[in-house]
């Protein structure tokens, strides 16, 4: 399984027989360029323009944008319901989590979790290696929080999203803050990796993907 990160909530998981999933494409406006890229799945976790512009995704894709139990090509899915905020979405609306098995691997992708997830959402979420966390705050849970929900998921992997870099057009915190709080990370030095079943238990626990 390949993971490619395009910026922001937005990568391209690909599975070893060349189905791939494409999370929270965004438009042009937030300072990353808009990826070119096709795909067999598109989620889309909430209907804001930085996480749902599905008009630049090429080929005949399936678009996955509410909660439930899903499978194309091989690739199940679930959707697990959340909030943008912490006042049960009265600021920002609704979230959705999506836990993706590619490959044996359980990938779960928060998209804009705005908060604390509950004993319920937890179970329904169920086992995960590796999670899409956000960690920038403002609009998302913050580095606190994200310590806190990888302490209820228990991931073997964690790769951060949705926080500040150079490209970025948004006020979000940088890396730096949740690298402290979780006593470092790699910088992968690239925005792609590979990974199977067999070695997410040997690589760094938090891998920061580098914006090409």
């Amino acid at each position: 399984m390949k993971i490619k990160w395009f910026g922001h909530s937005c990568f391209l998981i690909t599975a070893d027989n060349g189905v791939s999933v494409l999370t929270d494409p965004f438009d042009g406006t937030i300072g990353y360029k808009v990826p070119e890229v096709a795909a067999d799945i598109v989620s889309t976790s909430h209907e804001h323009f930085d996480h749902n512009y599905t008009q630049a995704v090429q080929g005949d894709f399936l678009h996955v944008n509410k909660t439930g139990t899903f499978s194309h090509k091989g690739i199940e899915m679930v959707g697990v319901a959340t909030f943008h905020d912490e006042q049960n979405g009265a600021q920002r609306g609704k979230n959705t989590i999506y836990k993706f098995i590619v490959d044996g691997i359980y990938i779960c992708h928060c998209g804009d979790l705005g908060h604390m997830l509950t004993p319920e959402q937890v179970k329904e979420i169920g086992c995960v290696d590796t999670l899409l966390l956000p960690v920038g705050g403002f609009a998302t849970i913050g580095p606190e929080q994200a310590v806190e929900v990888i302490g209820l998921l228990n991931p073997s992997l964690i790769i951060p999203m949705h926080f500040q870099t150079e490209v970025l057009k948004f006020p979000l915190a940088g890396i730096e803050n949740f690298l402290e709080k979780m006593g470092g990370g790699q910088h992968v030095g690239k925005q792609e990796a590979e990974f199977d079943k067999e070695s997410l238990g040997s690589v760094s626990r938090v891998m920061v993907f580098e914006y090409a």
